[in-house]
């Protein structure tokens, strides 16, 4: 994986965990939030945003994301990503997520999400195995 060290990856577990104060969720109660460390040091959060009509609800990584491209532009890449929800259940993202998160990461960035088994971290490429052969060249 790449050269985040676990400190920085329990810090970035918190900023998520933060992140998830803010979740609009009133119709699943489920809690969510992301935080990004881009390669250029900076920290980006999202956090989930329900709808009443349940498909144009977003997620937090996907909201986390966009809120990078929109602050950093199309060129930011991100080094790591964090997951948390204040349910404290297992919640890896979503594949919507994984596919959205490896547009911008390469395959050994890690990912750290609550699991059924605690905290668990693992490369973008176990989530998501050939998920970097999807990308148009």
């Amino acid at each position: 994986m790449t050269n985040v060290n676990q400190q920085e990856m329990e810090k970035l577990f918190e900023a998520a965990w933060q992140a998830a104060e803010n979740s609009y969720s009133p119709y699943s109660e489920f809690r969510v939030g992301a935080a990004l460390r881009l390669t250029n040091g900076e920290t980006v959060t999202g956090t989930n945003v329900e709808n009443v009509s349940y498909g144009l609800t977003v997620c937090a990584e996907r909201a986390a994301v966009a809120r990078a491209v929109s602050e950093f532009g199309p060129k930011v890449r991100i080094a790591a990503a964090a997951v948390a929800n204040l349910n404290r259940s297992a919640s890896p993202p979503c594949g919507a997520c994984r596919q959205v998160l490896a547009e911008f990461m390469t395959p050994d960035a890690p990912v750290m999400f609550p699991a059924a088994d605690g905290t668990r971290t693992m490369a973008l490429s176990e989530l998501l195995p050939l998920g970097s052969e999807m990308k148009l060249k």
